[in-house]
Order: C-alpha cells, then sequence, then structure tokens
C-alpha cells in the first residue's frame, strides 16, 4: 500500500507497573512477549510501528486497568498513571496520544480525573474496562463521568472484560480447560461488552446526553450484524425505542483485532464508513497483521483515508 496518508490506530495498549502490581497473577496469564510489549512504550514499540506503517497510536492500558480495584486505591493509582502516560506522550508526541484510565470505583472522582486528563494533559477521551466491580456501567451512578464526557466532547471507549462469575459457571466453565480463550477474546468478550453497550441505550443515557459518543472496538462487538434483528425485536415492547437510530448516532467502532472484509463490509453497510476507524489490539495483535490487511481493502480512496485516519483525527480533534 502507498504510503500516501497517515495510519493511526486507537486500540492500542500498554501496562503501568504500579497499576500491574495490583494483578499479580497478569505475569502467569500473559504469555511473555505480550508482557514484555506491554511494558515497552519507547523504542521497542516505536521499531513495531514502523515495521508496520503506523505513523500514531492511541494508547490505553490493558485490562483490568482500575476497574477492579477499590475507590480508596484507584482514585490516586490513576491521577500517577495518567501522569506516567503524558511523559509517554510528551516524550513521542508526533507518534501517540493518550485514552485515560479513571476510577470508575468512585464516579465523581472518575469525572474529575476525566476533565484533568483532557484539559490539563491532553488526553483524547478515556477508556472503560466492562463493569466497575461487577457493576454494570448504564447504571446511574456512573452517569457522572458520561456527562462529563459529553460537556468535554470526548469519547469513551468501552473496553472488554471478563464475563461475570455467573455468567462463567453457567455458560463457559465445561469448555475452559480445553479453549481458555472461549471466556476472552473468541467469545466471551464479545457478548460481555455487546450486552453492556445495549444496556447504555435502553437505559436513557443518551437522551440524557446526547451529544456522548462511546467506541467500542473489534468491528463493534458484533452489535452491526444484529442491529435489525435488535430494532425488531426490541420494537414488540411497544416502547418507541429504535435501537438501530440511537446506536448509529452514539457509537463508533474499530476493527482492532477484526480483520475481515465480510465483517467490515456489514459494518459500512449499517453504519457507514465515517463511524469505523482503524485499530489493531496490540499487542495481544501484532501490528503487521493489520496493515498487511488494509493492503486489500475493498474501499475506494475517500473511504480508505477515513477509516485510516480521517475519522480518527475528527472525532478525536488529532
Amino acid at each position: 500500500m502507498a504510503r500516501t496518508r497517515q495510519i493511526i490506530a486507537l486500540e492500542e495498549h500498554y501496562l503501568d507497573a504500579e497499576v500491574k502490581a495490583h494483578f499479580s497473577s497478569l505475569d502467569a496469564a500473559l504469555p511473555a512477549p505480550v508482557l514484555s510489549r506491554l511494558e515497552d512504550v519507547g523504542q521497542g514499540r516505536l521499531a513495531d510501528m514502523d515495521a508496520a506503517g503506523i505513523d500514531v497510536e492511541v494508547l490505553s492500558h490493558a485490562p483490568p486497568s482500575l476497574q477492579r480495584i477499590d475507590a480508596e486505591s484507584a482514585v490516586p493509582l490513576a491521577r500517577r498513571a495518567n501522569d506516567r502516560l503524558y511523559e509517554t506522550v510528551r516524550a513521542h508526541p508526533l507518534r501517540f496520544a493518550a485514552f485515560a484510565a479513571l476510577p470508575t470505583a468512585d464516579p465523581k472522582a472518575a469525572a474529575e480525573e476525566l476533565e484533568r486528563s483532557v484539559s490539563r494533559l491532553g488526553f483524547k477521551g478515556a477508556m472503560i474496562h466492562g463493569p466497575s466491580q461487577g457493576v454494570f456501567l448504564d447504571d446511574k451512578r456512573f452517569w457522572p463521568i458520561f456527562e462529563r464526557a459529553e460537556a468535554l466532547d470526548v469519547p469513551v471507549y468501552l473496553h472488554p472484560a471478563n464475563p461475570h462469575p455467573a455468567v462463567v459457571e453457567a455458560y463457559y466453565r465445561d469448555y475452559l480447560k480445553d479453549y481458555p480463550s472461549l471466556l476472552r477474546a473468541a467469545w466471551g468478550f464479545t457478548v460481555e461488552t455487546a450486552t453492556e453497550a445495549i444496556r447504555l441505550v435502553l437505559s436513557g443515557l443518551f437522551e440524557a446526553y446526547p451529544r456522548l459518543q462511546i467506541i467500542l472496538g473489534h468491528m463493534g462487538e458484533g452489535l452491526p450484524f444484529y442491529l435489525w434483528r435488535i430494532t425488531m425485536g426490541l420494537a414488540r415492547d411497544g416502547k418507541g425505542m429504535n435501537f438501530r437510530d440511537v446506536f448509529c448516532a452514539h457509537f463508533h467502532i474499530t476493527t482492532s483485532g477484526f480483520f475481515s472484509h465480510p465483517a467490515l463490509l456489514s459494518c459500512l453497510m449499517e453504519m457507514g464508513i465515517d463511524r469505523i476507524l482503524f485499530s489493531v489490539d496490540y499487542p495481544f495483535v501484532d501490528n503487521l497483521a493489520a496493515t498487511k490487511w488494509l493492503e486489500t481493502l475493498p474501499l475506494c480512496a475517500e473511504d480508505r483515508e477515513k477509516l485510516l485516519c480521517g475519522n480518527a483525527k475528527r472525532l478525536l480533534k488529532l
């Protein structure tokens, strides 16, 4: 692919050492090469970006981030972690931007940290990793975070997390020994995150905050494919809910870890190219796999540029 335009990647993770210390199991759970790349926000990461032709990464903390940490610990930890991420971006301002990590266990403090991160550190929004200590984000206790995001005109990236323990027991336990990824990228992540997104729509959040924008990775966690079916099914309840219209007005999706022409074209037909953005899901997915896929996209030049960088520049004000 001729390098005539920028490539901006939106769901690219790193690991803060102090946050990592709260999760002793991460070392065992992550393959050594992935762990090493998560911890590298310097020359190794830049070399991987250069090899794949990626110009800019929007850095975000790897899961589970702060969503499983109690409020007393998470509030000061978020500030320190975001300050360190700011220094990383400041060292390479043409190559990195950032999403804030938020201490969602204290929603008011999380809203304040979002404002500080955007207004003072120049961050482009926030990433939240699924439910906060087991509570879905549609709960009104979390609405101050979304209210602040709307006021700041920045998106919230809703990232997957492990399913609720009761769901794991009922739906996945029988196969986890042989197929542990079923709980995560193969299926569990998708179902959990799509369910959370549906709950946000049903909660009335977007009626309360009509300019709020949410980002979903992994081709929208399957929801674009199901928009017609969900909308038709909910219409039977007589509530006047047009799920598709609300979803397409308030959600953007990315290609993170999902490099499929049929999936992309389905999303494009449902949502339009202006709401689809390029992402890799580095280092859980290889940069080269993503940019090699870009070389074969069945898109016109204008739509290709929107996907690679134009939509990201507009949404994140890069």
